[in-house]
C-alpha cells in the first residue's frame, strides 16, 4: 500500500508527519513505524506523527518514538502545529491541540512555533551536578565540564538503563552554560537510543534546571542541531515553575509516497 508523508524538522528533530483525518493510521505497527523512520531502508527520521481530527481542540496528535512507543515530544509538537497549519486546520496565530500528556496551546509566527510545556511532579536534585525533571518526558540532566567530548550514547544509555529508571527509562541531557543566560546541550533519546540533534522537552528541562544554576529566562539553548529558547516563570520558594513555553523554528522539509 502506498502511503502520502510529510518531513518536518525542528532544530535538526526531524520527523515523519501523517494527515491521519481520515483515520487510516488509528492503528499503525511499530514494525511499520521502524520501517519508516530507518534512515537506510525509509523515510529516516527521530519518530513518527499522526495528526487527526478533535473532538475538543483543534487537532490531536500521537507521537511515536522510531521504536514504535509512544511519548511526548516537544519539538514533535511544534512540528505537528506547523504540518496542521499547511494542512488548513489552523488559520490564525495561536491554536490547540492533545497529544500523548494532554492538552497544549500553540503560538505561531512565520519563524517560530511556540508551544507550552509543564512539569509533572517536582524536580529532583541527586547533586550538585544530577538533576530530574519530567517536562512531559523524563529527564536526567548532568552537568558537563566537556560537553563537546562526553560519551553521549555510551553514558546515556547506562543511565537511560538504570534501575532508577526501570523499566520506562529515562532521556539523558547533558548541559554545560555558555555565555549570559546561555547554555549547550547534547540528548541521548530513549526510543531513539541515540544521541539526536535537539530535544524539545530535553531543551526545555535544561532551561529549567538552568534557573537553579542562576540563569534567568528566556534561556537561550545550543543544541547541535540549531539554537532554541525557553520562557518560564520559577517561583523560589515553592520550587515550582510556570508559564513554560518552548520557542524555535519548525519546518516542513520535504513530502513524497513510499509504500508500506
Amino acid at each position: 500500500m502506498k502511503i502520502n508523508f510529510y518531513k518536518y524538522q525542528g532544530a535538526g528533530n526531524d520527523f515523519v508527519m501523517l494527515d491521519n483525518r481520515s483515520g487510516d493510521f488509528d492503528v499503525i505497527t511499530a514494525e511499520t513505524i521502524s520501517f519508516l523512520c530507518d534512515r537506510r531502508f525509509g523515510i529516516g527520521a527521530d519518530g513518527l506523527i499522526t495528526v487527526s481530527e478533535s473532538k475538543d481542540k483543534d487537532f490531536d496528535m500521537v507521537y511515536y518514538n522510531a521504536d514504535g512507543s509512544q511519548s511526548f515530544c516537544g519539538n514533535g509538537s511544534r512540528c505537528a502545529v506547523r504540518f496542521a497549519q499547511h494542512l488548513g486546520i489552523i488559520k490564525g496565530g495561536e491554536c490547540s491541540f492533545n497529544s500523548t500528556d494532554g492538552p497544549h496551546h500553540a503560538k505561531i509566527s512565520e519563524k517560530s512555533i511556540s508551544i507550552d510545556l509543564f512539569v509533572k511532579g517536582k524536580a529532583q536534585k541527586y547533586s550538585e551536578r544530577e538533576f530530574f525533571i519530567n517536562t512531559g518526558s523524563p529527564h536526567h540532566i548532568l552537568i558537563s565540564d566537556d560537553i563537546d567530548n562526553e560519551d553521549v550514547k555510551g553514558v546515556g544509555a547506562s543511565i537511560r538503563y538504570s534501575d532508577i529508571y526501570a523499566p520506562d527509562g529515562s532521556n539523558v541531557n547533558f548541559i554545560s552554560l555558555f555565555g549570559e543566560n546561555s547554555l549547550k546541550i547534547r540528548t541521548y533519546e530513549r526510543g531513539v537510543e541515540d544521541e539526536t540533534l535537539a530535544c524539545g522537552t530535553g531543551i526545555t528541562a535544561a532551561a529549567l534546571v538552568g534557573s537553579r544554576l542562576g540563569l534567568t529566562p528566556p534561556v537561550k539553548i545550543i543544541a547541535k542541531g540549531g539554537t532554541l529558547f525557553a520562557e518560564f516563570k520559577h517561583d523560589q520558594e515553592t520550587d515550582k515553575y510556570s508559564d513554560i513555553w518552548l520557542i524555535g523554528p519548525a519546518e516542513k522539509v520535504f513530502e513524497g509516497t513510499i509504500e508500506i
